[in-house]
């Protein structure tokens, strides 16, 4: 975690900043995060998908762990070949968990929610390795989408 003042995704300024590249980018750290949060995923998850770019080593170092195929919902739509919003496979009605790396608002992550179910998928729940605790939980909750992070800004004390 790096102290400072930050401009956070949502648009909010914070004065610390949880840099997932510190644990995305550390192969022993990484494994453990991926145990962590599959401790924490439903029974039934057919898929993984990781909102953008953020989350991708997350629910890959998951699947290599578990053994659970990913979808990569694009935060923007490509204008040329497939054009896709969700890249991977997916069937109708597949369950599938949602992981982030950091949560604050859950804006691009309920978006990503709409994006899968407007694909086909079952959103059965969205895992974080954090959530900042500024209205992610409600986010989810909004879309009846269950939300567990594996710490809250609270569980790090900061």
């Amino acid at each position: 975690m790096l102290r400072g003042d930050f401009l956070l995704r949502s648009g909010q300024r914070s004065s610390y900043y949880i840099d997932k590249y510190l644990f995305t980018t550390q192969p022993l750290l990484l494994r453990r995060i991926a145990r962590g949060l599959l401790a924490l995923t439903p029974a039934g998850v057919d898929r993984l998908a990781a909102p953008g770019f953020g989350a991708l080593q997350l629910v890959t170092a998951m699947s290599l762990e578990a053994g659970l195929p990913t979808l990569v919902v694009r935060t923007d739509q490509k204008e040329y070949g497939t054009a896709k919003r969700v890249e991977g496979t997916l069937g109708a009605g597949e369950q599938v968990l949602l992981v982030e790396d950091v949560v604050t608002t859950g804006g691009a992550a309920v978006e990503a929610v709409d994006q899968l179910r407007a694909a086909g998928a079952e959103v059965i729940g969205a895992l974080a390795v954090v959530d900042r605790e500024q209205g992610g939980p409600e986010a989810f909750s909004s879309r009846g989408v269950p939300f567990r992070a594996l710490f809250t800004r609270t569980s790090l004390g900061l």
